[in-house]
C-alpha cells in the first residue's frame, strides 16, 4: 500500500505490504465474507440470465470479478459510515446488508424493491444501512459522497460538539477520474479536511476503452489526488485480505485525522461493461489470464489452508447462496408492479416528496402510501 503524508502533497510516499496471514477475527466473520463473495457472484449470474429473459429492463452492469472490493471495503468500515457508489452497484448493496429479495425485486422493477421499482439496476439505495446509491451519471456520486462526509463531520464536530468519528466511502470507476466534477470535489475535500475516501475501482477499461488510451498517468491514478493533498493507497482489489487490511488502516487514519484519501484499487471485470457489451476490445486469452486470479478462489484457498473451512462447508455455502438467489428471483417474478399512482409519489414537489404523501419502501418498514388516486372526468388525477 502506498501512502502520501497528507495534508501536504510534497512528502515522499511510504511502502507497506499486504497481509501475509489471516486477520485476528473470529472464523465466523471470515466465513461470512466468503458467503458474501459467493452470494454476489451467484446474484450477478442470475441477473444476467434474467436480463436475457427480458425480466430486467434498461441497463445492467454486473460486478463479476470485483466482489472482493465491495466485501473487503464494507468490512473495513463501520455500519454508521456512509457508502455511495456508481451504477455497478448490486455487489455493494448486498455487501452492505441489503436482502437479495429487495435487490432483485428492484432489478425487476417491482414494488418491494429497495426503491419501490423506480430505480432499477443502477439505483440501489438502503438508507437503514447507510448506502446512498447507485448513481447512473459518471462521476456524479463523487460530490455527493463528499457532501455526505461533510454532513457527518459537521454533525459530529459541531452539532454534537465532539470529534469526527465517521468516514465516507465513495466508489467510482477509472473512467470517472476524467470528469471535471471529480477534480472540483477533491479540491474541496482537501481544502476543508473532509473525511471521504475515493475508491477508484480500476478494472482497466472505461466502457470499451483501455485506460492508457483515455487517461493520463494511467499507471498511477493516485497522482490525481496527490495534487490536492489526499492520502493515497494502491491496493490489490483481487485479494480480499489485502483489501480489508489496507482499507481498514486507511479508513481509521482518515477517521482519526478527518482527512480525504484516494485509492487506486486494481481489479478486473470478467464480463463486459454492460449486458450489451460484446467485449471485442479484449482477447479471450486476456480474460482467462485474469480469471485464473479469481478473488473467490484465492480466498477459499487461504481459508482451506488455515482450516477455517473444508470442501464440504464451501459446497454448503454455495448451495445456500444458490437457494437464496433462486428465492429472490421467484419472489421478484411474483411481486406486483408499482401502481400508476406511484408516479406521483416520492418526488420533490410539494405536497409530495418527504412531506405529506410520501411513502417508504416495504423493506425499510415504511408505512403504506397515503396518497389517494382517482379518475376525474375520465382522466386520472391525484386527490
Amino acid at each position: 500500500m502506498t501512502h502520501s503524508m497528507a495534508p501536504t502533497n510534497t512528502s515522499s510516499p511510504t511502502q507497506t505490504g499486504g497481509p501475509r496471514r489471516l486477520p485476528s477475527l473470529p472464523p465466523a466473520t471470515l466465513v461470512k465474507w466468503l458467503r458474501e463473495l459467493h452470494l454476489i457472484r451467484e446474484f450477478e449470474v442470475r441477473c444476467m440470465q434474467s436480463y436475457q429473459e427480458k425480466k430486467i429492463g434498461g441497463f445492467c452492469h454486473v460486478y463479476i470479478g470485483q466482489e472482493a472490493i465491495a466485501v473487503g471495503c464494507t468490512a473495513a468500515v463501520r455500519p454508521e459510515d456512509p457508502i455511495v457508489t456508481a451504477y455497478r452497484d448490486h455487489g455493494h448493496a448486498l455487501a452492505r446488508g441489503m436482502t437479495a429479495r429487495a435487490c432483485m425485486a428492484e432489478m425487476f422493477g417491482k414494488i418491494d424493491g429497495c426503491a419501490k421499482g423506480k430505480g432499477g439496476s443502477m439505483h440501489m439505495f438502503d438508507r437503514p444501512n447507510n448506502l446512498y446509491g447507485g448513481h447512473g451519471i459518471v462521476g456524479a456520486q463523487t460530490p455527493l459522497g463528499t457532501g455526505l462526509a461533510f454532513a457527518t463531520k459537521y454533525e459530529d464536530e459541531v452539532l454534537n460538539d465532539g470529534k469526527n468519528r465517521r468516514v465516507t466511502l465513495c466508489f467510482l470507476g477509472d473512467g470517472a477520474v476524467n470528469q471535471g466534477a471529480f477534480y472540483e470535489t477533491m479540491n474541496l475535500a482537501g481544502l476543508f479536511d473532509i473525511p471521504v475516501i475515493f475508491i477508484v475501482e480500476n478494472n482497466g477499461y472505461s466502457m470499451g476503452t483501455a485506460i492508457n488510451r483515455g487517461t493520463t498517468m494511467s499507471h498511477d491514478l493516485c497522482i490525481k489526488g496527490r495534487a490536492h493533498g489526499l492520502k493515497e493507497a494502491t491496493i490489490d482489489g483481487m485479494d480480499l485480505l489485502a483489501v480489508y487490511h489496507d482499507m481498514h488502516a486507511l479508513a481509521e487514519w482518515c477517521r482519526e485525522h478527518s482527512r480525504p484519501a484516494i485509492v487506486d484499487m486494481k481489479c478486473y471485470r470478467y464480463k463486459g461493461h454492460s449486458m450489451s457489451d460484446p467485449r471485442k476490445y479484449r482477447t479471450r486469452e486476456e480474460e482467462e489470464r485474469h480469471e485464473a486470479n479469481d478473488p473467490i478462489g484465492k480466498f477459499e484457498r487461504v481459508l482451506l489452508d488455515h482450516g477455517v473451512v473444508n470442501e464440504g462447508s464451501i459446497k454448503e455455502i454455495m448451495t445456500s447462496c444458490r437457494e437464496e438467489v433462486r428465492d429472490a428471483v421467484q419472489f421478484s417474478n411474483e411481486n406486483a408492479e408499482p401502481p400508476m399512482s406511484d408516479l406521483y409519489t416520492d418526488v420533490f414537489v410539494e405536497p409530495w416528496g418527504r412531506f405529506p404523501g410520501s411513502s417508504q419502501p416495504t423493506f425499510t418498514g415504511g408505512a403504506d402510501n397515503v396518497c389517494t388516486f382517482r379518475a376525474t372526468d375520465g382522466k386520472e388525477g391525484l386527490v
